[in-house]
């Protein structure tokens, strides 16, 4: 485990113990969650603030039960929407009591999670149980009346999700070596609606336990609902991905020198979008881009495409034309639209002289010179009929420096060479060339199959 994932388990579980233990003085239980059977008005009994504290508890425990896992990492249950009503009727101590004992994951029960893992995985939902309840106790103390109380208990609901998602992140973050707002931004951005969703459940939970706690069972029902939804959510993306995988494979196994070209293609061209701290979705376009960049070599003849000696001009332009077809068959699909530009231009020379639009510098999407970068280094690190002899990781390095201005783009070169791919590889150094300027004439070569090899690395087809 590493040394920062240890202090941070050790600091958020004596925080939340600390916090447990002032809460349970400082704010006894509160009469709106007693389960009152033996008195129907006036002071409840103790013993029915623990029958009621101990509602919630088996409610929460049958919500947290089956965690949804997100894209991420992070797991997603309706548990917090009977943590939010206990808060709501008893006060931060007996929220943070629920949460603490009402959150436990059959996972947990299986052993499936570390001992150490179970105790960071509760104080993350003790200390925002916490801090919500002290601003719920805050916005009480402004005003107790029944609109004042309702948007109390919102914010108060939306400080618990915001400090859980950040505690969860983190700690999936330092677990993963993710960075920890593409954890957050990745978890929450499609379930966002159903989560906004539980704060209000919450508090009709509580207004219907108060005149009729037997009642509180019939929200089962939208309990139940809202966790398919973030199921059917994650499923749905996972489907996605799959099939496109699936094709990318199929596209791939066409030419037995590609097999998981673009799977590799796709995890060079993400690992440097890292370094260059692209956003959320953007990863998420160089993920599926990557996977679909050659596609369109499905409309690439067999004679054409398995070629292994020189093509003529005529093949090459059969060749060079599947960035377009590529485009051209992922256009129908709305969900790619932004994967689009990266298929269409990833064969684009940062000097003007690629293809198919011949597009300069900064004309270029950002991606597609991104995933340019990654296109060549797999193909130069591995063997092409061209090229039975894969050049070496220093090797393939020394061609994106020499070329970086010409055809690689020099900011994204430089944030390659920050990924593990090349890790103690020998670097010969930073570009000397900037800026683009535009070849005509190697412009006019690579459009008729006369470029030299040195200047298109792999040559015959670079990128696969």
């Amino acid at each position: 485990m590493p040394k920062s994932l240890r202090l941070y388990i050790a600091t958020v579980v004596m925080i939340s113990a600390f916090a447990l233990v002032v809460a349970t003085f400082a704010f006894p239980a509160k009469d709106p969650i007693a389960l009152r059977i033996w008195t129907e008005s006036g002071p409840a009994l103790p013993i029915e603030k623990l029958l009621g504290i101990g509602f919630w508890t088996v409610l929460a425990l049958v919500a947290s039960a089956s965690p949804v896992k997100q894209p991420r990492g992070t797991q997603q249950a309706v548990g917090v929407a009977p943590v939010l009503a206990a808060l709501f009727l008893g006060g931060p101590a007996v929220g943070a009591w629920v949460a603490a004992i009402g959150t436990t994951e059959g996972r947990e029960l299986r052993g499936r999670i570390p001992w150490y893992g179970s105790l960071a995985n509760h104080a993350g939902l003790v200390i925002p149980a916490v801090v919500a309840g002290l601003v719920l106790e805050g916005a009480l103390v402004v005003s107790s009346a029944p609109l004042a109380n309702f948007l109390g208990a919102m914010l108060a609901a939306v400080v618990f999700m915001v400090v859980n998602a950040w505690l969860s992140a983190m700690l999936l973050g330092l677990r993963t070596e993710q960075p920890v707002r593409e954890v957050l931004v990745g978890d929450t951005r499609g379930i966002a609606s159903n989560l906004v969703a539980l704060p209000p459940l919450s508090w009709l939970m509580t207004i219907v336990y108060v005149t009729q706690w037997w009642a509180t069972f019939l929200f089962a029902v939208p309990l139940y609902s809202t966790r398919l939804a973030l199921k059917r959510f994650v499923e749905m993306r996972d489907m996605f991905t799959q099939t496109i995988g699936a094709l990318a494979e199929a596209v791939d196994k066409r030419d037995p020198f590609t097999s998981r070209h673009s799977h590799r293609v796709k995890e060079i061209a993400v690992d440097i979008g890292r370094v260059m701290r692209v956003n959320d979705a953007e990863l998420e376009a160089l993920e599926w881009g990557g996977l679909l960049h050659d596609v369109g070599k499905i409309g690439v003849p067999d004679n054409v495409l398995l070629k292994q000696e020189r093509l003529t001009r005529e093949e090459r332009m059969i060749m060079n034309s599947h960035p377009v077809k590529g485009a051209e068959i992922i256009a129908p699909v709305e969900k790619l639209a932004a994967e689009l530009p990266i298929i269409r231009h990833h064969h684009e020379w940062y000097n003007g002289s690629g293809y198919p639009d011949r597009l300069i510098g900064d004309e270029i999407p950002k991606l597609a010179r991104i995933l340019h970068v990654a296109d060549a280094f797999e193909a130069m690190t591995a063997a092409r009929p061209y090229r039975m002899t894969p050049l070496t990781h220093e090797q393939a390095l020394g061609e994106l420096r020499k070329f970086a201005g010409v055809q690689f783009d020099p900011v994204v070169v430089d944030a390659f060479v920050r990924t593990h791919h090349v890790e103690g590889v020998a670097d010969p150094g930073r570009t000397t060339q900037p800026r683009p300027i535009p070849l005509i004439g190697q412009a006019a070569a690579r459009m008729t199959g006369g470029t030299p090899e040195a200047s298109a690395p792999g040559s015959g087809g670079t990128g696969g």
